[in-house]
Parts: C-alpha cells; structure tokens; sequence
C-alpha cells in the first residue's frame, strides 16, 4: 500500500456505561480515550447521540465536543452523529459554528436521521418529527445554507444567520446504516460514512452508488467516504475471542430487548446458548473485527478495499476500560500511525 492509499483510522465513542460503572465514570473515559487516540495519531474521534438509555452516556455530542477541543490539539472532532430530526436547522449550525470557531479546522458536523432512541422518546425530543424523508432533505438543505451564508431569496435565509460567522465551514457529513443518507449526502455534496457494525449487509454497493449521484460543492469537490465497524483488539487471540464474544452477546442482548449494561467478559458462556441464538451471534460477529494486531490489520485493511475507502472508524466497547485502550493503542500501532514524540506506552486511566 502506498503512502498516498495509506489507511487512516478514526474513533466513533458511544461513552458506554458498563455494569458496575456510573455515567461520570463513562464520560470521563470519554476525554481520556480521546486524549489518547489524540496522541496516538487517529484522524478522526466522534461522539454518538442516544436518548433514554442507561447503557451509553452520550446524550448531547455539541455539548460533549466543547470539552474534547479543550483537552485534545490534532485530532478532528465530530458527531457520529447529531440526529437532525429532533432539532432546528438553524440551532444546529450554530452550535458547529460555535465549535468550529472555537477549534478551527478540527470539527467534523456527523448527521443522522434516525432516532437514536425509541419512537415516544423522539416524539418528546421535537413532537413535529414525522419522520419523512423530504423534511429530512429540506432540513439539510437549510443546515446547508445556513452553514454557507446562503443569501436564498424569499426565504428566512434572506435574514436569519448562523452565529457565530466563521472563517472556516465545518466539515459535514452525514451517517447511515441503510445506505439512504448516501444518496442524500450525493445530493448535497457532503461526505459519507456507512455503519458497518450497525449493519454487515451491502455497505460497498450503497458507498458506490453514493459515488456515482456525487454533486461536486463548495465544500467538497469529490465523494468522500468512511466505513465504521466494532474493532476488538488484544495482545493474545483468546483474549480477543472473549472481548468479542462478549461484544457479540450484548448484541444479542439488545436484540431481545434486555437493555443491560455489558458485563464482565469473564462472566460470558456463549458455548451454552442455544443453536438458534449461537446462529444469530455468529451474525453478530459480522459486525465486529477481532483478533491479534497482525489480524485485524489484514481484516481492516480487506474491509476498507471491499468498500473502495482510505478510512476505517474503530468502534470499540469492552467491559474493562484497559481492555478499550488497550486496543486503540494495539490498532495504532499495527497501523503505524503518527504518534507524538512523547506518548507514554499506555494513557493512565481515569478510574
């Protein structure tokens, strides 16, 4: 692989809450992971939004951001992603703005358009949501103009401005597990990341069908696309098989809705399920690349060839936080990415 096709590696964080660990806890490990990935030469670090929920802290990335820009100097920071649906266009590019002012250069605007919680919490977060795909495109088209200074005529963009006005535009791109949003970000020239570890099935073919309705912009003069999956990466392979194995069955978990946090990987029997729900963990592991360095370098780097992408965002949920830093560190090294000079061997954790 040439220096120019080398592959670069990003985070996407959910800030999980593990059984036994509070929300303070998880969040903490947030900034912390985020330091680390920082020094460690990652791209991108990106913070998800979800509602209602105890397993996973991360209710507000706008808001989470503001202190990641403080703590970290390199790496880009974005939401993986902002769930437009709930907002206002306008409330939405100013917070990004905002950010982008503060951090220039280093923020990245992740949309996406699915709840991200269930559908009475959705209903309470914007009682308007009808969830439908032209008031999803005409949100982005003002989010768009917003961003832009788009003087549109005969419409609020005429006098209603983003503030903070900016130097620099945010980076936007907007985030899907269906392949719909492809489209969309084709239609608004912006860039595009599939969610492989929400859904293993037929990412590739919706990547190039992004590439092939790409609208050059302003912003973005040629398709640009990442490909996210859960990444589980440690020192020995049966380590890795228990860390996935584990991943996997919370999988399973929320698929049968027990909304728990993960467990201890020590406490997993996944040899005593039953044939049915060992077939839909297997599933499960499609999700998810594991393994020894060496191994998940290879699959990582066959994933980013079969989706045609120079980036891979590593998703990474373990029990144990070492085990979580363990294997950005172990991932960043396979990859020989840019460490600074003066990156210790391993972060201190944070509790």
């Amino acid at each position: 692989m040439t220096t120019e096709n080398k592959i670069q590696l990003s985070v996407l964080d959910q800030s999980p809450v593990p059984l036994g660990r509070t929300p303070r806890e998880a969040l903490l490990h947030t900034v912390d992971l985020a330091r680390l990935t920082d020094c460690l030469g990652y791209t991108r670090f990106w913070v998800s939004e979800h509602h209602n929920t105890r397993t996973l802290a991360g209710s507000s990335p706008e808001v989470l951001l503001g202190r990641l820009g403080a703590e970290t100097s390199r790496i880009r920071l974005g939401s993986g992603g902002v769930m437009l649906p709930h907002y206002s266009a306008l409330k939405v590019a100013e917070n990004f703005r905002l950010l982008e002012t503060l951090y220039p250069g280093r923020i990245d605007l992740g949309i996406g358009r699915a709840p991200g919680t269930d559908r009475v919490t959705a209903h309470a977060l914007n009682p308007h949501n009808q969830f439908n795909d032209q008031d999803f495109v005409e949100q982005l088209l003002d989010l768009r103009a917003y961003l832009r200074d788009e003087p549109v005529a005969d419409t609020t963009h005429a006098r209603v401005k983003a503030a903070p006005f900016a130097d620099t535009v945010p980076e936007m791109w907007l985030l899907s597990s269906s392949g719909q949003s492809g489209l969309f970000a084709a239609h608004v020239g912006a860039a595009f990341s599939f969610a492989h570890f929400i859904n293993p099935n037929g990412g590739p073919k919706m990547v190039d069908l992004y590439r092939e309705r790409f609208r050059p912009s302003p912003e973005l003069a040629a398709p640009q696309a990442n490909v996210a999956i859960f990444v589980v990466c440690a020192d020995t392979a049966g380590r890795a098989q228990l860390l996935a194995d584990n991943l996997a069955l919370q999988m399973l978990k929320l698929e049968t809705g027990q909304f728990t946090p993960i467990e201890a990987a020590e406490m997993v029997n996944v040899a005593a399920l039953s044939p049915d729900l060992q077939a839909r963990l297997a599933y499960h592991h499609q999700r998810i690349i594991s393994g020894t360095p060496d191994k998940v370098k290879a699959e990582i780097e066959a994933l980013a060839a079969s989706y045609g992408v120079n980036e891979v965002v590593a998703v990474t949920i373990t029990h144990d936080y070492d085990d979580r830093l363990r294997s950005y560190e172990l991932l960043a090294d396979a990859f020989a990415l840019n460490r600074t000079p003066t990156q210790p061997a391993m972060a201190a954790t944070t509790g």
